[in-house]
């Protein structure tokens, strides 16, 4: 019996070991495809892979936690390999968010503000500061009621009770955040009723004022060559000159453009490169607008729209529900497939059905739901936020910041799942939680998530009402000192005399409809 026993723990060890070797590889790959990508290679190596293998682990250990969620809904493993193996995770998710992730991540910033400062010395520091971040972090649990004071017994796993309780504070509270405004901005950029009305003669208009501008940049950097070649030329025929042509070249700098001048131009040509910069990513803005419009005309547009329209009920409820939840002081008590199921059994008049083996399977089907969709989002979220930020110093810490953050906001996801399961599941990790207040964490959620949810709504507001402004100035507006005339489609606009401007920094932001060809900028119609 204890040598069948043995040997169905060291296969379920594998087969969980195995699974969390695939995560791993494919959160390397993911890092390196997309957050490292064209990665800088004057950085110390050994610290990227490092990085890389801290923030796989995180990766694997997260999706094992859900795994593992799974496996208890579809009775994968045997139950006390699956107990083993939520110790094992718990442990190991616990270690990297609260020791190792933030350890290195202070090391690395000192080493990178004091790169002349011994090992040693960076290893030290580091860790005093560690140590003020570890108070800092236990006397979260202080602050607010996290300890279950109904279970008068002391837990078993009692290093896990008091990591989960702490981490999960910080990472409820990351989780509203992010619920929230996409409660909010999910409506916004799904449907078609926020759209601007963007029309061709706007871009056209637009386009028009950024060629303008582009021509009065040439103008003004063309006076100021022009300019300097005079000065150097009279510079150096007056060495050869006599006395009256040396006063004739005085007479003559002094009708040209003088320092003062060139300066005051220059000023002028920075300010017309960021004004060109903002025109630039307007027409681009608008380009994508128009073909959303020309998108939702679709039959698959309408589609998105109406499911759009769905979604957008669903977070009305959610927002709302969280009002109730708030002004009442309740927690939910039945999950929504059990309550969804009893009504439909209800409605339906149903007698002869197999109530526990529908609860499984929908269990399992909207978890894996629940789950595939947190863990794309959060990986998309990282990636635009990792392309925003980050720069070939601060990739490491970067990194690691991401993999804190979706390392807390997993294991808080774990609290927050068990609602979400039939009470036959919800008892099977709640036994691993067993002094923590899971309510608390619902309350909690409940007030962020609605304070994300309204912030998110006036941030949206102010954004919405900026860009029909900008809409409005980039077909308005115009550069001082615009000539009649402006450049042709098809003028060659050369780089390295404008700098900024059709360069290096507009030709890599994405636009599709500009193309260089021979060191030239050239406007695709």
């Amino acid at each position: 019996m204890v040598y069948e026993f043995t040997f169905t723990l060291l296969y379920d060890l594998f087969l969980q070991f195995g699974s969390q070797m695939l995560f791993f590889a494919f959160g390397w790959v993911y890092l390196v495809k997309k957050l490292f990508k064209d990665y800088e290679s004057s950085i110390d190596r050994h610290d990227v892979q490092f990085v890389q293998a801290i923030f796989s682990l995180t990766f694997s250990t997260s999706c094992a936690l859900f795994e593992l969620i799974i496996f208890e809904i579809m009775d994968v493993m045997h139950k006390d390999s699956r107990y083993i193996c939520w110790k094992i995770t718990l442990y190991v998710s616990l270690f990297l968010v609260i020791i190792l992730i933030p350890a290195y991540q202070l090391y690395l910033l000192i080493t990178n503000i004091q790169e002349s400062l011994p090992k040693r010395y960076s290893i030290i520091i580091a860790l005093l500061c560690w140590l003020i971040y570890f108070y800092g972090f236990w006397k979260v649990g202080d602050f607010f009621p996290i300890k279950n004071t109904e279970k008068k017994s002391i837990p078993d796993d009692t290093l896990i009770q008091f990591g989960m309780s702490r981490v999960g504070v910080l990472g409820v509270t990351i989780m509203a955040i992010l619920s929230g405004f996409g409660a909010v901005n999910s409506p916004y950029a799904t449907l078609f009723f926020f759209l601007r009305q963007v029309k061709d003669t706007d871009i056209q208009a637009a386009e028009k004022k950024y060629l303008q501008t582009l021509d009065i940049i040439l103008n003004k950097k063309r006076r100021i060559i022009i300019s300097q070649q005079q000065r150097t030329t009279n510079e150096q025929n007056s060495r050869v000159g006599g006395f009256v042509r040396r006063m004739f070249n005085t007479m003559a700098n002094g009708i040209g453009i003088s320092s003062e001048n060139i300066s005051v131009l220059r000023q002028e040509i920075t300010g017309l490169e960021n004004f060109g910069r903002q025109l630039f990513l307007d027409i681009e803005d608008l380009y994508q607008e128009r073909d959303r419009i020309l998108y939702s005309k679709t039959w698959q547009g309408k589609y998105y729209n109406f499911m759009g329209y769905n979604f957008s009920i669903y977070c009305i409820y959610k927002i709302v529900m969280a009002i109730v939840n708030i002004i009442l002081s309740r927690v939910g008590k039945t999950d929504p497939i059990t309550y969804g199921l009893t009504l439909a059994i209800a409605y339906f008049n149903i007698k002869e059905i197999d109530i526990d083996f529908w609860y499984q399977q929908l269990s399992f089907f909207t978890v894996g739901i629940m789950i595939f969709f947190s863990i794309r989002g959060l990986l998309i979220q990282f990636l635009k936020f990792f392309r925003a930020v980050s720069n070939p110093v601060s990739r490491n810490n970067i990194v690691l910041f991401l993999a804190h953050i979706m390392g807390m906001y997993f294991l808080s996801s774990v609290l927050m799942l068990r609602m979400s399961l039939p009470e036959v599941y919800r008892n099977k990790i709640t036994i691993l939680f067993k002094s923590i207040d899971i309510a608390f964490y619902h309350r909690w959620f409940d007030v962020i998530f609605l304070v994300s949810g309204i912030a998110s709504m006036v941030f949206i507001y102010f954004v919405h009402q900026a860009n029909n402004s900008n809409v409005m100035l980039s077909t308005a507006m115009t550069p001082s000192g615009t000539p009649n005339g402006s450049l042709p489609i098809t003028s060659p606009i050369s780089p390295g005399d404008v700098s900024g401007i059709g360069g290096g920094s507009l030709s890599g932001s994405g636009s599709s409809r500009w193309t260089s060809n021979n060191n030239n900028l050239y406007y695709r119609s």
